[in-house]
């Protein structure tokens, strides 16, 4: 069972709680208690093993393909977490024996993971546990693990068995060789894993330091090196009243680090640095370790984004701030040439493969509140354009083609081929997502486009944006096809955001899409002409600029754009959508699992009916919405909203804001904490997989740009807050060309204050307003 409500004091709406233990539903805890910094996600799995535990510790871009039949995915790491302790010789689990005041919690503040209980043995002796756990932030390489055991009632005999266990496999797919193996001064554990076909190497030493009531153990434990695994057995007795405690620390460098990822690198290199900094981490002990975290957390998040809400419903400022926790968890900031994966860095879902999910719904964030973040994200698809032309060229077309799922930047398209069952046939459904989804080019494009108007840094365009849209637009221009009969552009067999509808013609999404991609060309075309001639002749030069800006005029004017009909301003989804059969969703949407359609339908039927997974018309709304009226927003939004089933994790943030937008208040929220339930709602199994990282976008999404009304359109600040009737006040901070803003909304106020007193304006419910210091708007 989970709770919200046990966090008191400094920590009250910052700890999120598990108050009873199940060892079935383990995998729900072990993913959205995550421990991560984007360099590393460590699954929460708990010490003692259980048979439907998760172990999965990944580090980011990693990535390696089992075989030649598989696609490319981050390897499971060895463990470092297990304990296999015994007491009095029998082994400890919860399954076993008595258990009371159980409770295990992520504190979001300080990013620790704490497990307490009181047990029982079978012979009636009782013991204390209390077991601590923190990813590092300070030191993006460490992680910190503490136990305590105190006996309460009789003197007892403790053993445990850790080390590192390289046992493990992706789902039964094995991604290492046999590494070397050593224990150094009876007490530095390393062992060397190496992945068997991108070669990268992964160095992973841990060390214990045991104290009993305060006493360091100075006995030395019995070493094992076994295939795989290697680790130490200590052994303990314990009189009534005494207190074990065992800090375990552990380091991981790979050859993938920037530093070590050169001409001259060398494996001893790599080793000696893992070891040196253990050796180091060991001299300061965790408790200094965790203040070091503790610290950098409150740095660089806390006090950084500032977003405090004041709601009647505590639950909100808590669900904010998980979004804000896994947001950072989740990003490998460190490292440019890396993305984020589907579900962070908390599970092997999707394979650590990047998506769409990163520019529509994880980025907005890091344009407003981290853009230098938000610029090593999308170097990470300038760095895949090799890859991305690679496709394009696979497929017959030109320029850059982006992946539909993206791994290490040059790999090109990674998505697997095959999928879940068909309910009919029983066979695997194909995943056509990898061939013909293909409107991530233009979303990604877009991205460029919405950093550089919000961020105004004209260095990255020069250096990476430009090109980017560039590229993306020679590949539209070469994938629209003539319709003769209607003298247009159509974009054909395609699969939109809405991936229950597949192989449409002009679905609206893409077709619009790919029509700004255009538009987006066109205009810094002439930009850089006029005002960049030494740029422009450059990538002239590298992309033939002046014969397909022609290109780019003639096809763009002729591109068909699917337009609100005439009858009720409904736009059409695609071609086919407005004339297939419409269900009954009602049982569909109030299921507590996704999916429930397909045990009834195979995706054949799905296809044939008016059944949306996700937002797809809806999210054109959204991302275009200068292009459409208030009355086209309502219409569609309605049309629409009855129609989706919200299978998709990131669709219900989406339908939240155009509802707030469409002063729908209630349903707005209503969605907003539908959103937030899918990680923190009390269905156990509803993240067995993962987080669902553009989900927790989202949150933040619906509360920035939907409830304080934050838009950018046209180049222009916009504000225009309607936050949900029980806030009583919100407080962030974000940038916005280069200045951070601090903003406080309230029912009747906005207030704003540029940190760096620069000149500011912006509009507000069709007003426009300037200052340079701070403002306040009276909201009427």
């Amino acid at each position: 069972m989970m709770s919200y409500t046990l966090g008191k004091g400094e920590y009250e709406n910052w700890i999120v709680s598990e108050t009873t233990f199940s060892p079935d539903a383990l995998a729900k805890v072990e993913s959205i208690m995550y421990l991560g910094n984007g360099y590393l996600g460590l699954r929460s799995a708990t010490e003692e093993p259980y048979l439907k535990e998760r172990r999965n510790f990944l580090v980011s871009g990693t990535f390696n393909k089992f075989d030649e039949f598989e696609v490319t995915e981050l390897p499971n790491l060895a463990d470092v977490t297990r304990l296999d302790i015994r007491i009095d010789g029998d082994r400890f689990s919860l399954e076993l024996g008595g258990t009371d005041n159980y409770v295990r919690q992520l504190n979001l503040k300080t990013a620790e993971l704490i497990r307490s209980f009181d047990w029982t043995t079978k012979q009636g002796k009782k013991l204390r546990f209390n077991f601590r756990r923190f990813v590092s932030l300070d030191n993006l390489h460490l992680i910190g693990m503490k136990l305590e055991v105190e006996s309460l009632s009789d003197s007892v005999e403790v053993s445990f068995e850790s080390g590192i266990n390289a046992q493990m496999s992706n789902t039964g797919s094995q991604h290492f060789h046999e590494g070397e193996k050593r224990i150094y001064d009876k007490r530095f554990v390393e062992l060397i894993q190496t992945t068997t076909e991108s070669k990268v190497d992964i160095a992973l030493n841990t060390v214990h330091k045991i104290v009993i009531n305060g006493k360091e153990l100075t006995e030395d434990p019995d070493m094992n090196i076994e295939r795989r695994n290697v680790s130490l057995n200590y052994n303990i007795h314990l009189e009534k009243g005494d207190k074990l405690e065992m800090e375990k620390l552990t380091t991981v460098y790979t050859s993938r680090d920037k530093a070590f990822d050169t001409s001259d690198y060398q494996l001893q290199t790599l080793r000696d640095k893992a070891l040196a900094d253990l050796r180091a981490s060991y001299n300061k002990g965790y408790e200094q370790l965790f203040k070091e975290s503790k610290q950098a957390w409150l740095d660089n998040v806390w006090n950084k984004y500032k977003f405090e809400v004041n709601s009647e419903d505590p639950y909100d400022q808590l669900a904010i701030r998980f979004a804000l926790y896994h947001l950072t968890a989740m990003t490998p900031a460190h490292d440019n040439r890396m993305g984020i994966g589907a579900k962070a860095l908390s599970g092997e879902g999707y394979k650590g493969h990047s998506f769409w999910d990163t520019e529509v719904f994880i980025l907005p964030f890091f344009i407003y509140a981290n853009p230098e973040v938000a610029k090593s994200l999308l170097k990470y698809r300038y760095f895949g354009l090799q890859g991305a032309r690679k496709k394009a060229k696979e497929n017959g077309y030109k320029g850059a083609m982006y992946p539909w799922e993206a791994a290490w930047p040059t790999d090109g398209e990674v998505t697997p081929v095959w999928g879940a069952v068909d309910i009919v046939t029983g066979k695997q459904t194909k995943i056509w997502s990898g061939f013909i989804e293909q409107h991530i080019t233009a979303d990604i494009a877009n991205a460029v486009n919405q950093y550089y108007s919000i961020t105004g840094d004209e260095a990255f365009m020069d250096d990476y944006g430009y090109e980017m849209i560039f590229d993306t637009a020679i590949f539209w221009a070469s994938r629209l096809e003539w319709n003769e009969e209607t003298q247009e552009y159509h974009i054909n067999n395609v699969i939109g955001p809405d991936e229950y509808k597949e192989h449409v013609n002009n679905n609206a999404f893409t077709n619009y899409m790919a029509h700004f991609n255009l538009q987006l060309a066109m205009k810094y075309y002439k930009k850089l002409q006029e005002e960049k001639q030494a740029l422009f002749s450059k990538l002239n030069n590298k992309l033939n600029l002046e014969a397909v800006n022609k290109e780019w005029q003639e096809k763009s004017e002729k591109l068909y754009l699917p337009e609100p009909r005439s009858l009720d301003k409904v736009i059409p989804q695609d071609d086919s959508y407005l004339s297939l059969k419409e269900l009954d969703l009602s049982k569909y949407k109030a299921q507590d699992k996704v999916g429930g359609l397909f045990k009834e339908y195979n995706l054949e039927q799905v296809n044939q009916m008016q059944i949306t997974k996700q937002a797809d018309v809806v999210i054109l709304l959204y991302l275009m919405e200068q292009q459409f009226t208030h009355d086209i927003k309502k219409a569609n939004f309605d049309y629409y909203e009855p129609k989706t089933t919200h299978d998709s994790s990131l669709s219900l943030s989406t339908h939240a804001i155009i509802a707030n937008d469409l002063e729908e208040n209630e349903m707005a929220y209503s969605l907003f904490k539908k959103a937030t339930e899918i990680d923190l709602g009390p269905v156990m199994h509803s993240s067995d997989e993962g987080v669902h990282a553009a989900s927790i976008g989202g949150i933040w999404q619906v509360a920035v740009l939907g409830f304080a009304g934050i838009r950018v359109l046209d180049g222009e600040l916009h504000i225009n807050p309607r936050l949900p009737k029980h806030w009583i006040d919100m407080q962030f901070t974000f940038y916005w060309r280069g200045q951070a803003l601090s903003v406080n909304i309230t029912q009747e106020n906005l207030d704003i204050v540029a940190e760096d007193k620069k000149p500011v304006s912006f509009i507000s419910f069709g007003k426009k307003y300037q200052f340079d210091n701070q403002i306040n708007v009276h909201l009427s």
